[in-house]
């Protein structure tokens, strides 16, 4: 589960350039990929946890698919110093489990390799995934990672409260931000100063792109060579989710009372009737269904202004190390943990889980087009009109979605965005100011970045 928040690993990646920048240098060999190579040795993965019983599953299929070759999990969450000292000292792992947004950085770094050898080696059908988690690994026209999990967002609501007030989910699902305004007048609630119930969450910072890419922009190039930052539909769209904010008290009233929340529990803000509307991502219906699967909840996909549907997708990648001690094993294991059957195989498995309790199958989100669609069959419908309506949204949005390009300053690019998203929330600068700032900060990061690789 990720969202879009700053992990310590992306703030890592930043802090790391220098050193990642000898992760290329000639003593260490690129990955040579051998087709028809015996499989053989130990296949190290960094990055990927055996958490449930969809990577089980996956797991399983990918190990009978290796035969003798042992697979060894590194525990833990990808610690992108680990890795990248790991390259550097030529002693990488034999494959990389990561975010599709740090791909960029990687292959700029020649901490990864390109995978087209490993592509055609395999048979891997690259038609199969969503056209935007493969821009998302794709640096300078060469494919560098193998899609994995994909997250969307939609939005989430309570049917009572929006009942109450006369809404309706349409009200807040972003196809008119005058409406939600409105809507978030209405929901809002406040015991003195204090506010009791959250009319609408804009999530900021984090949203920022859903947010422009609604108002019709980009916050970088297609190319991912030029920051646009500054222009006025983001400003126009930074302006506006904070208004939503400042409508409750300011984003500090909201957060203080947001964290009160148990999110991952029962106590979570739509069962207790604290909360109207947000865009959330879409695994969150999942943890709903689990924790509250009673509370009146309501559920569509997030519009854009002329009412379209759309979704900034995020997710995981494998990607192979430069100097991989295994890289036929690797390419092996990246196809068979993305590929079709493999998803199906997940999906089984979750549903026999599911049907020995209460709740139900709301399908797996992937980054191949061809295994949502034969997942999306197994989702037989519940009978709720809520949750299959949920389940609906999340497969419309996955067929709607954007991603912002790859580049190699993936992390110090969010990083200027996300902060002055966070100084204008705290109160310390306006919008547009704030804005041009980052915008500056931004394009130097990324013209230092490509300047770089362009040597």
């Amino acid at each position: 589960m990720r969202g879009s928040v700053l992990t310590a690993g992306l703030l890592l990646l930043g802090l790391t350039a220098a050193c990642a920048q000898g992760t290329g240098d000639e003593e260490t060999p690129d990955a040579s990929f051998d087709s028809e190579a015996q499989l053989t040795g130990t296949l190290d993965a960094m990055g990927f946890g055996e958490t449930d019983e969809v990577a089980t599953a996956r797991l399983e299929e990918a190990k009978k698919a290796l035969g003798d070759v042992e697979v060894k999990l590194i525990e833990g969450e990808l610690d992108v110093q680990q890795f990248l000292s790991s390259v550097a000292a030529g002693d990488p792992p034999a494959i990389l489990y990561a975010e599709r947004d740090q791909v960029g950085t990687f292959a700029s770094r020649g901490a990864i390799v390109p995978l087209d050898e490993c592509i055609d080696g395999e048979g891997i059908d690259t038609d199969v995934f969503d056209d935007a988690a493969l821009e998302q690994v794709t640096f300078e026209d060469e494919v560098y990672g193998i899609p994995e999990f994909s997250v969307v967002q939609l939005t989430m609501a309570n049917r009572d409260l929006l009942d109450q007030a006369g809404l309706a989910i349409e009200d807040v699902n972003g196809s008119s931000w005058e409406s939600i305004t409105e809507a978030n007048e209405e929901l809002a609630r406040q015991d003195g100063k204090k506010v009791s119930v959250i009319g609408y969450d804009s999530k900021l910072p984090e949203f920022l792109p859903l947010w422009a890419k609604a108002n019709g922009a980009d916050l970088i190039s297609e190319d991912g060579r030029t920051a646009q930052l500054d222009d006025p539909a983001v400003v126009e769209a930074l302006e506006w989710a904070v208004d939503i904010y400042d409508a409750q008290g300011g984003f500090g009233s909201v957060k203080a009372f947001r964290d009160q929340a148990d999110f991952f529990g029962d106590g979570n803000q739509f069962a207790t009737g604290t909360l109207g509307a947000m865009p959330m991502e879409q695994w969150y219906v999942n943890v709903l269904n689990e924790v509250s699967p009673d509370a009146p909840l309501a559920f569509d996909t997030v519009r854009d202004r002329s009412g379209e549907t759309i979704a900034w997708t995020s997710g995981s990648a494998w990607a192979i190390p430069k100097g991989s001690p295994n890289p036929e094993a690797a390419c092996r294991f990246a196809k068979v943990m993305t590929q079709t059957s493999s998803w199906e195989a997940a999906a089984d498995a979750r549903l026999a889980e599911r049907k020995g309790g209460e709740s139900i199958f709301t399908g797996i989100l992937t980054g191949n087009d061809e295994a949502d669609e034969a997942v999306r069959a197994k989702v037989e419908p519940s009978g709720d009109e809520v949750w299959d309506s949920a389940v609906e949204a999340m497969y419309e949005a996955s067929e709607n979605t954007f991603a912002l390009p790859a580049n190699p300053a993936g992390a110090e690019f969010e990083a200027a965005w996300q902060d002055a998203v966070n100084r204008v929330l705290n109160g310390q600068e306006e919008p547009e100011q704030a804005l041009q700032k980052a915008q500056e900060e931004a394009q130097k990061v990324l013209d230092e970045a490509w300047a770089r690789w362009d040597e």
